[in-house]
């Protein structure tokens, strides 16, 4: 085994990998929270198409592989586009995003929803005797409390994403699973090269971890004051 040849010679490009991973998945789930707010906000509508049409879309996403649905986004939807505009392309890096947006999305519905519901009821019929409407109540009273339920959620969701961006090497975006195979490609020193790409990984995933439990933990304590 021979990590000191895989430090020197792939390092440089496992760092161009992972920084796209890295950026790639932070625009995804900005992109996917407010995805996922809108959906949340349409699946707790009273208007039953606004309510049906979020939960086809959740249940659509969540019941089909992501690999499948970056395969529809990048080689699908341009055929079906191309036949009224034959030159539209879908770059890899902009499918990725897609991808892991919707995909998200779909997911952090659900956890809005879960921070919505945990808001006791009691400060929606507060600030609705107070004089605010409905939109308002939910605007300024029930979504700022449901975020925070819900912050330890999120940061799991984006570790998540961040490892779905793997998935993304089957359509050739440049991530670090990409750059890896890049470089056994050419070296065959498979072994020590992926080692390295999974400690990168933990390195991420561990500190997101911290952050979450961190968090979770400085939430609870505010909750007993």
């Amino acid at each position: 085994m021979d990590f000191s040849r895989v430090f020197s010679e792939a390092l440089p490009l496992l760092l161009d990998g992972l920084k796209m991973t890295v950026l790639t998945s932070l625009a995804s789930i900005a992109i996917g929270m407010v995805i996922g707010l809108f959906v949340c906000l349409m699946k707790m509508s009273k208007n039953i198409v606004l309510r049906a049409i979020a939960g086809v879309y959740i249940w659509i996403i969540r019941g089909t592989p992501m690999l499948v649905q970056a395969l529809i986004i990048f080689l699908g939807i341009p055929q079906l586009i191309q036949l009224f505009a034959p030159g539209f392309r879908l770059d890899a890096i902009t499918a990725g995003i897609i991808t892991l947006s919707i995909n998200a999305g779909a997911y952090l519905a659900e956890i809005y929803r879960g921070g919505i519901m945990a808001v006791p009821k009691g400060q929606s019929e507060a600030a609705r005797s107070l004089g605010l409407s409905k939109s308002k109540t939910m605007r300024k009273v029930i979504l700022p409390q449901a975020l925070k339920f819900s912050i330890p959620s999120l940061v799991n969701q984006f570790i998540i994403t961040i490892k779905d961006t793997s998935i993304l090497t089957v359509i050739g975006m440049a991530e670090i699973v990409n750059k890896a195979q890049q470089y056994v490609g050419s070296t065959f020193v498979y072994f020590e090269t992926y080692t390295v790409v999974a400690l990168m990984y933990l390195a991420i995933i561990s500190l997101l971890m911290l952050l979450s439990n961190y968090i979770e933990k400085k939430l609870k304590y505010e909750g007993k004051k």
